[in-house]
């Protein structure tokens, strides 16, 4: 994985989203994140959030961000979206990874889940399988803004 963008330029691609440090939707957050644990437990696979999913959640809640090199492309923070199975997806990796993981967001073209564990590192599952995208939410916008991700081999536990 090549070093993250500039923090100025991930937080110009940000505030040209309509993002502002200010920024803050907790009650949203908190109404989309529990659609998402109906929905798992529906599934049969509960996920359970914690404080740090609604934090970020929260901090860019019914925005879009259009990947700069991939517009058809766009990183919805909204954890609710999903697929069918996904709850039992997401459980296997973090069970791979011996870590709570969930859904805080969701790539448009490619159907893929940004996921946050409980140590804040982000993971994107996608079709193909799960992908890092940085050890930080800083790393992990940078990577969802270049379209970058690494190979998980090395996250597992």
């Amino acid at each position: 994985m090549r070093p993250p963008a500039p923090r100025a330029e991930v937080e110009a691609w940000l505030r040209t989203h309509g993002w502002h440090p200010e920024h803050a939707d907790r009650a949203e957050a908190e109404r989309l994140i529990a659609v998402r644990v109906r929905d798992s437990v529906r599934q049969g696979c509960p996920l359970e959030p914690w404080e740090a999913v609604t934090d970020f959640v929260g901090r860019y809640a019914g925005l879009r961000f259009p990947m700069p090199l991939a517009p058809e492309r766009v990183f919805l923070p909204h954890p609710a979206l999903g697929y069918e199975g996904d709850a039992e997806d997401i459980a296997g990796l973090a069970a791979d990874l011996d870590r709570r993981l969930f859904p805080v967001g969701y790539e448009t073209v490619e159907a893929g889940l940004v996921l946050l564990d409980d140590l804040g590192r982000f993971f994107y599952l996608h079709h193909t399988g799960p992908y890092f995208l940085g050890g930080d939410e800083a790393q992990a916008l940078s990577s969802l803004m270049r379209g970058d991700q690494d190979e998980i081999d090395a996250y597992y536990a």
